[in-house]
Parts: C-alpha cells; sequence; structure tokens
C-alpha cells in the first residue's frame, strides 16, 4: 500500500499545529550575573504632574496681591493714556484679583472679601497712576516725579475730579472681585 502525501496547502491556509515549522527564536546572549533584563532599555517614565496647588489660603492671597498691583498699573496707563475712566476696565480689575484669589486659593470666604478689598484699592491706585501720568504730560515732568515727589498733589487732584462714576468703579470693580473669586474656587 502506498502512502499519499498531504495535500499542498496554500501559505495563508492554516495548517495542523503538527506540520507547522517551529518558529525560530533568536537567542539573546544572556549577561553573566544572570539578569535577562540587563540589556534591554529602560521603560520611559512619564514625569509626574504636581499636584494642583488648590486650596491654599496664603498663596490664593499672595497671587491676588500681585494680580491687584498689576491690574492697577495696566487701569492706571488706560486712564492716563484715554485721560477717560473706562468701566470694562474697573470690571477687568476685579475680575482678575478675583480669578487669581480663588483659583490658587479655594473656597475659602475670606478670599472673596479680601479679593473685593484688594480690588477697590487697585483700582484706587490704578486712578492716581493715571492722574499721575495726565499730570506729567501736562506739566512735561516724568510719571515717577510727579507720582513719587507730589504725592500728595496727586491725591488732591483725584478729590477734585472724583465724582459719582469714579465710585461707581469702585463698586464694580469690588462686586468682579467678590464674585470671580467665588466662581474661580468652585
Amino acid at each position: 500500500m502506498a502512502q499519499s502525501a498531504p495535500p499542498p496547502q496554500h501559505p495563508q491556509s492554516p495548517i495542523r499545529p503538527e506540520a507547522q515549522p517551529a518558529p525560530a527564536v533568536q537567542q539573546v546572549p544572556q549577561p553573566a550575573d544572570g539578569n535577562p533584563f540587563a540589556q534591554q532599555a529602560p521603560a520611559a517614565v512619564a514625569p509626574q504632574q504636581p499636584a494642583p496647588l488648590r486650596g491654599n489660603v496664603a498663596l490664593g492671597l499672595a497671587a491676588a496681591v500681585v494680580a491687584a498691583v498689576a491690574a492697577a498699573a495696566l487701569y492706571g496707563m488706560i486712564i492716563g493714556f484715554t485721560e477717560h475712566e473706562i468701566g470694562w476696565a474697573a470690571v477687568g480689575v476685579g475680575f482678575v484679583i478675583g480669578l487669581a484669589a480663588g483659583r490658587l486659593g479655594g473656597r475659602n470666604p475670606v478670599l472673596a472679601v479680601a479679593a473685593a478689598l484688594l480690588a477697590l484699592g487697585s483700582v484706587y491706585l490704578g486712578q492716581l497712576v493715571g492722574e499721575a501720568m495726565i499730570g506729567a504730560d501736562q506739566l512735561d515732568l516724568s510719571f515717577s516725579e510727579v507720582f513719587f515727589q507730589h504725592f500728595g498733589v496727586v491725591q488732591d487732584a483725584w478729590k477734585e475730579e472724583a465724582d459719582p462714576l469714579t465710585f461707581l468703579f469702585f463698586a464694580i470693580a469690588g462686586w468682579a472681585a467678590f464674585s470671580g473669586a467665588r466662581k474661580a474656587a468652585g
């Protein structure tokens, strides 16, 4: 009796396991110390992100103070260049201060009140900076000379020009800071 050969198989067709050729195994030389992983490249380790800085009241207050000083300078420059108080700028002053306090300080209610008070001070300082810029322009002096050497005169000029709209801007900035801090914390 003659044995028959198995039918030819297409390369894509499944072959019975006993008829499959053994896969070629590449031998990796083992290090002398027996550690099979010694020659492998180290896996990339993703850097850990620091925990978000939230809920730190001191950090929130510090950020609000920095924001208040920067906003006062910017608000004062806007007043000095335009020679007008602008309501949306007062809203921006309050919002920036409240955002800084709430984002970094968290939900502490002290931060919303502190942000509102800082916004009032920031608007006042910004209005003084604006007055000093306008006065320096009119008197052909430097801003720093007018602001730092004649600060009393700048305050007197502010008092003379203050009107109900000036105080409305204080209220707007305080409200924007208070509500901005509460919303940013939530």
